[in-house]
């Protein structure tokens, strides 16, 4: 053998080894999809980190977050893409139905582990809640499920009402049509006149504040939404300024001004979600996954707000509340 080919051949033989112990040893990236500005979600990350560190994995350390942020519902596609292009090892979806469903329409062999507030079989994202069967599981948090608990708790808190305002978000088709058919049903049964206003943008939520002002109906119900949620201080202060009770499914915006809410431990769902994430890193399947449904539901009063609103909390109410926001 000639001594330059010799040279060659050691040369190459030295090199594979470690351009396959760098590769065995690449730091694996999580492709993270929502459609919020993370400020407004700093605690569900927080969770979601925890959920990663219950399996082992600690950003920054030995696993990367590759971070997109929706402003609009029409942006999900091209971000998905984006995600897929770069290879992530999983895509981790939050703020519901939109996000998920543009992380499916992107590939249909990367992991996705969703977030979302309805029966994922229902809408074709998986198989079976115990056997999902193809490349996305998750966790459902029930959340458009409990639109009749809300109601019902409602009228136990305002019994003399009779008007209500729902609000939903017409961008969000999967839960506004669950919730405007749980709403017609159990408002009906229960005796509640319920008008419909759609919002989509910030200046929609306005208008039909103003409009709330002048029509003055009873209590305002806030479909589940991610939106709303990431508007929580607007749909706070527009309560607050025409004295309006609101309910909604969500803690956070309880926390800043509405009235009550009840629905599930959101933040657990993203530390739960975090889990499934670092599990499927290690190795296991979605399909074998099965989807998780919240098991941590709460039921939240804010005690000022119904101060300032000249309510009295009844008792029982009070006795069922996880948490009485003082």
């Amino acid at each position: 053998m000639k001594r330059r080919a010799f040279i060659t051949l050691i040369g190459s033989g030295a090199v594979w080894p470690l351009e396959a112990y760098a590769q065995q040893t690449a730091i694996p990236v999580i492709g993270f999809l929502e459609i919020r500005s993370p400020e407004t979600i700093v605690e569900r990350l927080r969770a979601f980190r925890q959920g990663l560190r219950e399996t082992g994995y600690v950003e920054g350390e030995n696993v990367t977050i590759d971070y997109r942020w929706a402003e609009q519902l029409e942006q999900l596609p091209e971000l998905a893409g984006q995600l897929v292009r770069r290879q992530v090892a999983v895509i981790a979806t939050a703020g519901g139905f939109a996000t998920a469903l543009a992380a499916k329409g992107a590939t249909a062999t990367i992991p996705i582990v969703f977030g979302v507030s309805d029966d994922p079989v229902k809408h074709g994202l998986v198989a079976s809640l115990a056997r999902p069967g193809g490349n996305l599981t998750g966790v459902n948090l029930l959340s458009t499920e409990l639109t009749a608990k809300r109601l019902d708790l409602l009228r136990e808190m305002l019994p003399r009402a009779s008007r209500i305002a729902v609000l939903v978000n017409p961008t969000n088709t999967v839960n506004t049509q669950t919730t405007l058919r749980e709403v017609e049903t159990a408002g009906r049964a229960i005796g509640f006149q319920t008008q419909i206003v759609n919002a989509g943008t910030s200046r929609e939520i306005d208008t039909a504040f103003v409009a709330f002002a002048r029509e003055r109906p009873d209590a305002v119900f806030l479909g589940q939404d991610a939106f709303f949620n990431g508007r929580r201080l607007q749909l706070a202060n527009w309560a607050a300024r025409h004295a309006l009770p609101m309910i909604s499914g969500s803690r956070d915006i309880c926390e800043v001004g509405a009235l009550m809410s009840y629905g599930s431990n959101i933040v657990d769902s993203y530390r739960q979600e975090g889990v499934y994430v670092g599990r499927i890193l290690k190795g296991a399947k979605p399909a074998d996954l099965p989807v998780e449904q919240s098991a941590k539901f709460e039921l939240v009063i804010n005690a000022q707000t119904a101060r300032m609103l000249g309510l009295d909390i009844p008792p029982t109410l009070l006795a069922r509340a996880d948490e009485v926001i003082e």
